[in-house]
């Protein structure tokens, strides 16, 4: 990589941080926003040539965007529901965003009946087809309250998405306006960034309707139509895609394969040039990247660009997953599958010697998945797609030494030693003659002598 494409130290973390989220905003990170605004240039500049991927700044709305476009999205990434645990969300509530975006982009000042109102109507226009399900908002006859609330609460947790990130702004609560039927509040967007949400070509100049769903990720990534038509047609990926693929993986996942390449041919990580290419690309973003034939981990030192802190914390499911982390490269054969039935047997042979140790869980398969899931965020497990409750060691686990250390178990109490019975502060009435005092002893040694 030319010397021109290194970040500024100054620039990385704002680089890292549009990596991981795709934005920033001035009310929310004002000091990255600056440091971005200013240097632009290059990092649009670095992202365009390592990782193909457009920035896009919006001065006015105090937007900067990074335009991220994989064929191999990860299947646990996309927005959060604004909960305690942060589950993804589900297909409702990403139908919803759309809609609601669509909406608000026609008017971007309206009350959420209004928005309850237009996108039912959009729905029930398209029902027929079986394009959008139905979104009834009311109860009736047909449907009942608890399918109502639900739906009013899926637009309440779509709307909060949208909050989350900065698109729109309300002048109240969303869960108490939602929560009934004659609730309402006010929903304002921002036309600029509503514009800046578009990532990808058109679906309709895609023709995503005659595209197999399991490939509309890769048409929707596509650079131009030429592109996607090559795609489509079967034809082997260029050496240009190759490096894109490769790296993409690097900066926006904790770990990649080098060996998963589309190839007959070396895979491009393990040639000279692209082993050197990524790893200037991750020291450019201030990553760190340990690398072994098979496998390649990258970790962000600051954890700025990641929310995750393995290994890290107190937590009963991270002191599992460690548990289980060092025992998976003593197995027998490392990499052979691992079953829930395992982890549980593991966890209980644990709990036998610290009978307190994960108390909270009554279930230890419960703990188990727990656990796996804790592993499988960081790339050390993956589940096996062709049997349940199954995972998969990838080869990370071998980089990773891990010592549980427990705690002795007490020692069992030492008995007692004998104790000599207490000598009596008066003599009994019936012992006075049978004791000998120390002058008649002395009396009678003399009679004996003389």
């Amino acid at each position: 990589m030319n010397d021109s494409l290194l970040l500024d130290a100054d620039l990385r973390a704002s680089a890292r941080l549009l990596a991981a989220a795709g934005r920033l905003t001035v009310e929310d990170d004002p000091e990255h926003y600056r440091v971005a605004l200013q240097g632009h240039p290059a990092l649009a500049e670095f992202f365009r040539t390592e990782l193909n991927w457009t920035l896009e700044v919006h001065e006015v709305a105090g937007l900067i965007r990074l335009h991220k476009r994989r064929q191999d999205p990860p299947g646990d990434r996309g927005p959060r529901l604004v909960r305690e645990k942060k589950p993804l969300a589900g297909t409702l509530v990403m139908i919803l965003i759309c809609l609601a975006c669509e909406q608000l982009w026609r008017r971007p000042r309206m009350s959420v009946r209004e928005l309850l109102q237009a996108i039912a109507q959009v729905c029930a226009a398209d029902t027929t087809d079986a394009r959008l399900p139905r979104f009834p908002v009311v109860a009736t006859d047909d449907v009942s309250k608890q399918q109502a609330r639900h739906n009013r609460q899926s637009l309440a947790d779509a709307l909060k998405i949208l909050v989350a990130e900065g698109t729109i702004s309300v002048d109240a609560d969303l869960d108490r306006a939602l929560a009934e039927e004659d609730g309402d509040l006010i929903v304002t967007a921002s036309r600029d960034r509503l514009a800046s949400k578009f990532s990808s070509l058109s679906p309709t100049l895609l023709q995503l309707d005659g595209v197999p769903p399991d490939r509309h990720a890769a048409a929707l990534s596509a650079e131009s139509l030429l592109d996607h038509n090559a795609h489509t047609a079967g034809d082997a990926p260029t050496l240009e895609q190759r490096r894109l693929n490769a790296i993409r993986r690097l900066v926006d996942d904790p770990a990649a394969d080098p060996l998963d390449d589309d190839t007959d041919t070396t895979p491009y990580l393990h040639t000279l040039t692209g082993r050197e290419r990524a790893l200037n690309a991750v020291a450019a973003l201030g990553l760190t990247a340990t690398v072994r034939r098979d496998w390649w981990q990258v970790t962000d030192p600051s954890g700025q660009s990641s929310s995750t802190d393995f290994p890290n914390g107190r937590r009963t499911e991270r002191q599992a997953a460690l548990a289980l982390l060092a025992v998976l490269p003593g197995r027998e054969d490392p990499a052979a599958p691992l079953t829930l039935t395992e982890m549980a047997e593991l966890f209980s042979q644990i709990r036998a010697r610290q009978p307190r140790w994960a108390a909270s869980y009554e279930r230890i398969s419960a703990l188990a998945r727990a656990a796996a899931a804790e592993l499988t965020s960081v790339g050390l497990l993956a589940p096996d797609p062709d049997r349940p409750d199954t995972w998969l060691p990838t080869p990370g686990v071998h980089l990773w030494r891990v010592r549980v250390r427990q705690p002795a178990p007490p020692p069992a109490p030492a008995a007692a030693p004998p104790t000599d019975p207490a000598i009596p502060l008066f003599t009994p009435p019936g012992t006075a003659e049978t004791a000998p005092t120390p002058d008649a002893a002395h009396q009678a040694r003399q009679g004996d002598d003389g």
